[in-house]
């Protein structure tokens, strides 16, 4: 699934049977209600039916005698047909779209639950946008498809075999010679259906890239204005959308001849039965009535026959956005939990890598037989150049990824066999970037444990210094901030993370430049804090900034994937190797400023 608003994703599987039980499956749990739908919709289409026996009936018998009182008990009969076949369809539609939204429901919640389980690689190989065009647009594009598709297919295909019974009933000859434009529209659908199937699943390519690029030009709007590149943006924009549209263009195109020609069949159906039914009147074997009955029977089986192609389009679009739905369904974790995982308990914090090996892709090895371990509630810094695997090392504690060597282990226990929601629940991570969602300070802080109650989040503000900035804001903790905290300072939403992962409380805390983005003075204080809590906890700190970590019980120092020394601060600066050279950078550095 690797692509780019570039790029148009792959094809996929063909329309199978095995595609459309997938969705028929969304609503098995809702079988009684279709069943109910199914009811309504065949009384009303057989109520329908009553009406050209009824014309008939009258022309044929009532007429002719001038018999005002069967006239009337019929025309009465009729408005009656009418009537419930009114009430029976109003109540099939009202229980067809509650029906179909309930099962649309529980197909974007099952589709939204997949993707929080799928990997980390995953969401790096594929825009944001094709991934919101998938849950939001594509399951949209079912809605005709559940809510009426479905039963109307039923409805309209009993109507259809119920007019051409009624015709054959009525004058078998007559029916025959009418219905003998079936196969030059069977002959139009065979050559056509390859075309559309084509052009719309082409068409839901296009709208994933319009939508992928627009997701990455708004997210990036800073950078885009930073360097003056609305032109530019502007002139991709066009192109994207000029391919939706040329792309759009050709699937109406093909659409469009649907109509017109299945009205120029119905109309060549409609003189035949003039025609010949002209010839059978000349020798009296049949009657004016029946020849008018045939006319609305036959406009009521080439109703349907247009409906039905209207839904076969319908169908073929719905089938493009589901095929992409279970495409993404399939999608499978990569980091696999085994059945026979058992919970997290207890911890105690030691941690060991065993000859672990693990890239990113195959061919660029990131971290190369990585072997250490750390004893329980200890604090470990791990330093190195830019881009040594600082950061790999603690997305594989997280399990973030799986290696291709080695074993990672907490407490003896391998990741693997750990189940990963207790996991993740008993190691707290403050990264490098830190997100804001958007709500309430209060609630942004509280998604570290939800069950917190105020004065825990408050407690927690205050050792970390963000509670005297809280307090200053209109509405305290209640403070609404924006998406990603846009309205908030980088500094101040490092440390509104940081209140978070301190009040999950874990076993195991990983701080990952977590002081990068304050000030020299607020620093000094997180620090005060940050030495508190590491306290009887094993904690794993990534710093640029070597000041910062002179306290750390070991410094581990990354090169190209490799431990190249470990050891205390003075011991790194005696031995004159790697740490020796960065701290030496970094004081002359300090001090010429």
């Amino acid at each position: 699934m690797k692509n780019t608003y570039r790029v148009d994703e792959a094809d996929v599987a063909a329309i199978s049977a095995g595609q459309i039980k997938r969705l028929l499956h969304y609503l098995k749990p809702y079988r009684k209600q279709v069943m109910i739908t199914i009811a309504l919709m065949f009384t009303a289409t057989l109520t329908e039916l009553i009406g050209p026996l009824l014309l008939q009936r009258s022309v044929d018998v009532y007429i002719p005698t001038e018999n005002m009182r069967g006239l009337l008990g019929i025309s009465l009969a009729y408005l009656g047909a009418l009537g419930f076949s009114y009430f029976c369809t109003r109540a099939k539609i009202r229980l067809a779209h509650r029906t179909g939204q309930n099962a649309l429901l529980d197909l974007r919640k099952a589709l939204f639950n997949h993707v929080q389980s799928l990997s980390f690689n995953f969401f790096g190989n594929i825009p944001a946008g094709k991934l919101i065009v998938r849950i939001v647009n594509d399951i949209d594009t079912l809605n005709n498809l559940f809510t009426n598709g479905i039963v109307n297919v039923f409805t309209e295909l009993s109507m259809l075999f119920a007019a051409a019974v009624m015709m054959f009933v009525i004058h078998p000859r007559l029916a025959m010679v009418t219905l003998s434009t079936v196969p030059i529209f069977m002959a139009l659908l065979f050559i056509t259906r390859s075309a559309i199937k084509r052009e719309w699943r082409f068409v839901r390519k296009k709208l994933s890239n319009l939508n992928a690029y627009i997701h990455e030009s708004i997210a990036g709007m800073k950078v885009v204005q930073a360097y003056v590149r609305q032109r530019e943006n502007d002139r991709i924009f066009h192109t994207v959308l000029d391919d939706v549209f040329n792309s759009w263009m050709r699937a109406i195109r093909i659409n469009s001849a649907y109509g017109p020609a299945v009205e120029l069949i119905s109309v060549l159906g409609t003189v035949i039965i003039f025609w010949y039914g002209a010839r059978l009147l000349a020798i009296d074997d049949i009657s004016v009535g029946v020849v008018i009955a045939f006319t609305v029977y036959l406009r009521r089986f080439w109703q349907p026959v247009m409906m039905l192609t209207g839904y076969y389009n319908q169908l073929l679009v719905a089938m493009a956005s589901s095929e992409r739905i279970f495409e993404l369904m399939d999608e499978e974790p990569e980091i696999a939990i085994s059945s026979e995982a058992i919970p997290l308990d207890k911890v105690q914090g030691s941690v060991e890598f065993a000859n672990v090996t693990f890239s990113y892709e195959e061919g660029q090895t990131v971290l190369h037989n990585t072997d250490f371990q750390i004893e329980p509630g200890e604090t470990i810094a791990i330093v190195g150049p830019t881009g040594s695997g600082k950061t790999t090392i603690i997305s594989l504690l997280s399990r973030f990824y799986d290696p291709l060597q080695g074993k990672i282990l907490i407490d003896g226990q391998d990741l693997k066999n750990i189940t990963l929601k207790s996991l993740r629940e008993n190691i707290g991570i403050m990264l490098q970037d830190p997100f804001i969602f958007r709500g309430t300070i209060l609630d942004n802080i509280r998604y570290g444990r939800l069950e917190a109650t105020e004065e825990e989040i408050i407690e927690v503000a205050k050792a970390v210094h963000v509670h005297d900035f809280i307090g200053m804001q209109e509405k305290g903790y209640h403070t609404e901030v924006n998406e990603r905290g846009s309205n908030l300072s980088i500094g101040q939403r490092q440390l509104i993370c940081f209140a978070r992962v301190l009040l999950a409380d874990p076993s195991i805390l990983i701080l990952d430049e977590a002081t990068a983005s304050v000030d020299t003075h607020t620093e000094l204080l997180l620090q005060k804090a940050i030495d508190k809590l590491l306290e009887g906890r094993t904690s794993f700190v990534i710093a640029h900034r070597l000041s910062t970590i002179r306290n750390a019980d070991r410094i581990m120092v990354i090169n190209k994937g490799r431990i190249a020394e470990m050891g205390s601060h003075e011991q790194l600066v005696n031995n004159e190797g790697l740490y020796h050279q960065l701290y030496t950078v970094q004081y002359k550095y300090l001090n010429a400023v």
